[in-house]
């Protein structure tokens, strides 16, 4: 509540009537929500400063952000829709991309972006904004979109005799049976292997920054046929078992490790996490590409847009914020975290001097080289439902005797229907 409305409240409870003017204002006060999964104090920190940035030519507009848990996080925001309480504004995951885009609950955004002085549509790729169109609208802004790289513990690997990644870059040896020798190693002298971020033996989908090294998805790309089934899926599900199982290369389910605690050789993850990087007896680390599989060097793309809510209280006042929130000048704060969408800050002189703590190379092998070659992970209408449904199939393939052919086909007859839908 602001001081207006305080003020404005207090008087109508003393039966004093104020000039029209001071009413006014305080009915004119806009509180905007966005909701968000990160509860991180630097993103928190770099939001709160663009939006008082954003404040300071229009006062009656406060934005807040609302830090929901990643694990469920698009089902708390559906539950929040239709229940009568949508954000404002929201981040949306690239694999519910499709369901947001095409049900109807987004307010379309390009009159106000194109509208906006300086805003400079043109800058943001056409790659970028893929997921987020339909018949020529624009229905969110992507705000991230970021490639997976590999951070590397080089103390722990030199401690357990193997090279470093980037030596094994260097020679054309960086593939996925080393970067496995190497996490096997590790994991034999008492510390941990490779971490996929936020797997968790729960979000399957983070494993695609491994399998797609095997040229495998789960599904077709035109989303109608399950493929966890086919020979490239059941090669790279596997390899993920036997290292997690056979070479105890990778912790294995209900094994807690924080590769920031410098507790694990290596973690797939963006660059937004390298704000984790121990800032205390610190450890020498590096950004490496992923390792080359089966089909050569790829890349894999996480992208996150920002959505503005049809239901929502203010609509247009959060479609303006938004416009201000992915400026050019807003983009190349974002950049710090999350790798921009705009061709122009897309080079390793405006990404380094966000990412002090990155390299001119690393920027350019992980973020930049990724964003040109790498493919996002892949979504789907109606995709939570089949995520967890996936997901239940996949629990049996997460035990040492597991048969992973008969697993994976247990999936696709348990999503196949689902694709059809």
């Amino acid at each position: 509540m602001t001081k207006l409305t305080h003020l404005w409240t207090a008087a109508a409870v003393a039966g004093i009537a104020l000039p029209l003017s001071f009413s006014a204002l305080a009915q004119d006060a806009v509180n905007l929500r966005m909701a968000i999964w990160s509860a991180n104090e630097g993103h928190l920190a770099l939001f709160n400063e663009i939006a008082a940035a954003y404040k300071e030519t229009h006062p009656d507009v406060n934005v807040s952000f609302d830090s929901l848990a990643f694990d469920g996080y698009t089902t708390t925001l559906t539950t929040q829709i239709a229940g009568g309480n949508a954000p404002d504004l929201a981040w949306i995951l690239e694999t519910t991309a499709s369901d947001f885009v095409n049900s109807g609950a987004l307010s379309p955004l390009k009159a106000t972006l194109e509208g906006t002085e300086g805003y400079d549509l043109g800058d943001v790729t056409e790659r970028a904004l893929a997921l987020w169109r339909r018949d020529g609208e624009i229905y969110a802004y992507p705000f991230s979109t970021s490639p997976v790289g590999v951070f590397v513990n080089n103390d722990l690997i030199k401690a357990a005799g193997q090279k470093t990644p980037a030596e094994l870059i260097a020679t054309g040896e960086w593939t996925w049976d080393k970067a496995t020798e190497i996490n096997a190693a590790v994991a034999a002298s008492g510390k941990a292997g490779l971490i996929v971020r936020d797997f968790n033996y729960q979000v399957w989908q983070n494993l695609t920054s491994i399998y797609k090294g095997w040229g495998a998805a789960p599904w077709s790309e035109d989303g109608k046929t399950c493929t966890f089934n086919e020979p490239a899926m059941v090669a790279a599900m596997t390899f993920i078992h036997d290292a997690i199982f056979e070479k105890k290369a990778m912790p294995g389910p209900g094994e807690n490790v924080d590769f920031f605690a410098g507790e694990a050789a290596m973690t797939l993850t963006q660059i937004s996490r390298a704000s984790l990087l121990p800032k205390e007896n610190p450890f020498a680390w590096d950004l490496v590409p992923l390792p080359a599989g089966p089909i050569g060097e790829y890349a894999v793309i996480g992208q996150a847009g920002i959505g503005v809510f049809a239901q929502g209280k203010n609509p247009q006042a959060a479609a303006d914020f938004l416009a201000f929130f992915s400026n050019p000048e807003s983009s190349a704060k974002l950049a710090r975290f999350f790798p921009p969408a705009r061709a122009s800050l897309l080079n390793a002189e405006v990404l380094g001097a966000a990412n002090p703590l990155l390299s001119p190379e690393q920027l350019h092998a992980v973020v930049i080289k990724g964003i040109k070659t790498g493919s996002v992970i892949p979504g789907h209408t109606n995709f939570a439902e089949i995520q967890q449904t996936a997901r239940a199939a996949l629990d049996a393939l997460w035990v040492a005797d597991a048969d992973v052919p008969v697993v994976l086909q247990a999936v696709c007859d348990r999503i196949q229907p689902m694709l059809q839908q």
